[in-house]
């Protein structure tokens, strides 16, 4: 299968391009590496540098691509600047996507993968894990575009025939997240503990989310290349972990004695988020295979020896 995957130097989309790989597709990556790495580049894929919001470069790539399938992660992600900025975030994550949705359609592709946000869509999830069917209650800049995005994809499946697959992600974690953003709360914590630096937690601690580890997402978007067309479907564990209680889990893995330094709640920040995740078994025949505390573990080694590696 010939598939593009955008944001495939970033965080999740590298790993996703690793898979595909592994698994005998024939890759091409798009990113204009703003925030992704040119370190994550798999050499076996090849590689675009342009923004989705170049239309003409993007539709140049897919006339002369014959993609199948693309797999659709680039994207502003910072929850926090997309209160600061929402027309920034706005232009990004929406019309940027309609660029690729629009190429898609002139070109022959069959399917859009979208990398959606269970844990903005949805909204306060206080007592009862919202599945796919409940409303979405966005109260963030970020979650409003993902969750507009899925109207339009909805629209080109119904009247152009491009099928998607959209998957609502948790808070997806693990080997090469950045922990010099704002977003990605395991890494900047992991970071911070192998630097001997202060922790920070903005607010009590106690805010929830639902903590999915990469390896696992990865496995969500082999399974949606067969299937799931025109469903929107949660990735996480339903699992409510506090940050305290991940604060607790990775200084104990990394051996820190320090107390976290408690900030100021920051704006647009949600209290409680986490996902049912059964019609993902049902469609994708997908579940969480990893343990928070077996995910935190992979996680803290893969930083470990990088922070290690900088030292020598």
């Amino acid at each position: 299968m010939r598939i593009l995957v955008t944001g495939g130097a970033g965080f999740i989309g590298s790993n996703i391009v690793d898979e595909y790989l592994r698994r005998g597709h024939d890759v091409a990556v798009l990113d204009d590496l703003s925030t992704g790495k040119p370190d994550n580049l798999n050499k076996s894929a090849e590689f675009h540098e342009a923004s989705i919001l170049e239309g003409v470069k993007v539709r140049k790539l897919l006339e002369s691509g014959k993609f199948n399938v693309i797999n659709h992660h680039a994207a502003q992600i910072d929850v926090r600047k997309s209160v600061e900025n929402p027309v920034y975030d706005a232009n990004t994550n929406i019309i940027g996507t309609l660029n690729l949705l629009a190429a898609a359609k002139e070109n022959g592709v069959k399917k859009v993968i979208f990398a959606s946000s269970g844990g903005t869509i949805y909204g306060e999830c206080p007592k009862k894990a919202p599945s796919e069917s409940a409303k979405g209650s966005p109260v963030s800049p970020y979650g409003i575009a993902k969750y507009t995005i899925e109207f339009y994809m909805k629209f080109y499946s119904r009247i152009f025939g491009l099928k998607f697959t959209s998957l609502r992600y948790g808070n997806v974690y693990g080997p090469r997240q950045d922990p010099y953003g704002e977003a990605g709360v395991v890494a900047i914590f992991s970071q911070r503990i192998l630097a001997g630096e202060e922790v920070n937690i903005y607010g009590n601690g106690e805010q929830t989310r639902d903590y999915v580890y990469v390896g696992d997402v990865v496995t969500a978007n082999a399974l949606a290349l067969e299937k799931g067309d025109d469903q929107i479907i949660n990735i996480g564990t339903s699992r409510k972990t506090s940050v305290n209680g991940l604060f607790k889990c990775l200084a104990e893995i990394g051996g820190y004695g320090k107390k976290p330094v408690y900030r100021e709640p920051r704006a647009g920040e949600l209290q409680n988020s986490f996902l049912a995740v059964g019609k993902a078994k049902r469609v994708l025949g997908w579940k969480p295979e990893t343990s928070l505390e077996k995910g935190l573990e992979k996680t803290f080694s893969f930083f470990k020896g990088k922070y290690t590696g900088r030292k020598k």
